[in-house]
């Protein structure tokens, strides 16, 4: 009996990425990464920078926040550019100028000379996840968006685990300088490659900007931002905390009441967030961001500070956290496209709550084996929780605000992280001033002037005030399976979905 040809051939998923799209992502995912990993290969450099140029931790703390004010500031107008201009022209000048600041990062002579530079980097960094998840969601279309968050979601969970890594090695064994240089030989093979395998620009100038409301967010995040890192190091109850950040709140709080009353062409179109399931997907996120990105920061310093890691050491011990990521967020993307994004946080906030665990029980001799083997369950939640709730709020609002409703999460994401990080430095300061008295009286940098004898016998008390820290962000991850569960199980109308000509997505 003869067969029709191609009988027995596996049939096509027709969500599948084919080669062309594969070959666009490997081109852009070059950018992403670079400019993820900048925000967290500087950490495990800090304490050496203070040495170098003979600063304090609270000033060379600046090198992470300035570059996180910069990109806060050009997050809201990333859209209106790759739209105005086109997304590989803006794709490519943002490699371009983070390129430039890398160079410059790189021979800098002083801490003021590094934030500046810093500062110059992260307008460039800024500019590269927006450009690229435009390119690839045009690229690949809204019904493989599931997958194609997968693939660049990534370097969303990996960089923070491959950049101390990095980022250790280089200051142990090389010198700090190559932490910035190393992105130079990478950009040129990026820009290289984006100018041959991306496709031309068809930019739309009649889309214009929200004025006032860039006005308003803008400045108001910045502001907000800088008020919480200043926190950090003098409270909340210091004049250069609490005022900065009462007018970013008035700043932000007058832009949704100017996004609630504008009837059309708002920066952010606030009314999507109450009446999809995109409110429950914002809240869910804002409190991931929160607890873990500021608990990220956390655990390099427990294993550097009190159980005397070296740089690269503490970010080997951060390997397992990734593996646990790749392993969840290929899976996720492929189940996100299946049967939709809803359950999934739902099913992954758990693991991340199961994952962090442990560590609101620290001590100085916790076992590295346990420890390790419980990012490894942190990482599986983080691949199963991040991406498809991001994907969820995307999906759930029409497609002319999608572009909003996504700068909406990535501002989200880079806030969360932010007061996560203010938040939980100012609860770890106060209990290291609670757990060693005088001797702690301020915070981490009380330990720049102790001798390693002393350091060593402050070590149980300096890693209970590590674990009173990390209880606040496992209580954040449980409340934040809340707004997970109503996503997952609450009845929401459906919007049309969108063609791919008219997704926008704007993400960090």
């Amino acid at each position: 009996m003869s067969q029709s040809p191609g009988a027995d051939a596996t049939p096509v998923d027709p969500n599948a990425l084919d080669r062309e799209t594969m070959v666009v992502a490997a081109v852009v995912i070059i950018g992403a990464v670079m400019s993820i990993l900048d925000t967290t290969i500087v950490n495990v450099a800090i304490d050496r920078l203070a040495i170098d140029f003979n600063a304090s931790l609270t000033t060379i703390q600046w090198v992470v926040t300035g570059y996180t004010l910069s990109l806060a500031a050009v997050i809201p107008a990333s859209g209106w550019a790759a739209d105005r201009f086109g997304t590989k022209r803006i794709y490519l000048f943002s490699l371009a100028f983070f390129m430039l600041g890398s160079a410059l990062c790189a021979v800098a002579w002083s801490a003021d000379s590094l934030i500046a530079f810093r500062v110059l980097q992260g307008i460039g960094g800024g500019m590269i996840m927006p450009a690229v998840m435009t390119i690839m969601t045009k690229k690949a279309g809204p019904h493989r968006m599931g997958r194609v968050m997968g693939i660049l979601g990534v370097p969303m969970l990996i960089a923070p685990i491959v950049g101390p890594i990095l980022g250790g090695w280089l200051v142990d064994d090389v010198s700090w300088r190559w932490i910035f240089l190393i992105n130079i030989p990478i950009g040129v093979v990026g820009i290289v490659l984006a100018w041959l395998k991306l496709d031309r620009d068809q930019p739309e100038p009649s889309h214009r900007l929200d004025w006032v409301g860039m006005a308003l967010l803008s400045p108001g995040l910045t502001l907000a931002i800088f008020g919480l890192a200043e926190s950090a190091n003098g409270g909340f109850g210091d004049l250069k905390a609490w005022a900065p950040i009462v007018v970013g709140l008035t700043l932000i709080a007058t832009f949704f009441w100017h996004s609630w009353h504008k009837s059309e062409g708002a920066l952010i179109d606030i009314r999507t967030f109450t009446q999809t399931r995109a409110g429950a997907a914002a809240g869910t996120f804002l409190l991931f961001a929160i607890a873990f990105f500021g608990a990220l920061l956390l655990v390099p310093l427990y294993y550097q500070t009190v159980r005397g890691a070296s740089a690269l050491e503490s970010g080997l011990l951060l390997a397992p956290q990734g593996i646990g990521a790749m392993i969840t967020m290929p899976l996720a993307g492929k189940l996100t496209d299946r049967f939709g994004p809803n359950r999934l946080p739902a099913c992954g906030i758990p693991l991340l709550v199961i994952g962090i665990a442990p560590f609101a029980f620290v001590t100085d001799h916790t076992s590295y084996v346990l420890l390790c083997s419980f990012s490894f369950v942190l990482g599986l939640g983080m691949g199963l929780a991040m991406m498809p709730t991001m994907t969820a709020a995307m999906q759930a609002v029409p497609a002319a605000a999608i572009a909003r409703t996504s700068t909406a999460m990535n501002i989200i994401r880079q806030g969360g992280a932010s007061i996560g990080t203010a938040i939980l430095s100012v609860i770890l300061a106060s209990e290291i001033t609670s757990h060693l008295g005088s001797a702690g009286s301020g915070g981490l940098e009380s330990l720049q002037s102790m001798s390693p004898a002393q350091q060593a016998s402050a070590s149980s008390g300096l890693a209970a005030s590590f674990a009173s820290t990390f209880v606040w962000a496992l209580v954040l991850l449980a409340i934040a399976f809340i707004p997970a569960l109503y996503m997952a199980l609450g009845k929401w109308k459906t919007t049309d979905a969108p063609s791919p000509d008219q997704v926008h997505v704007v993400l960090e």
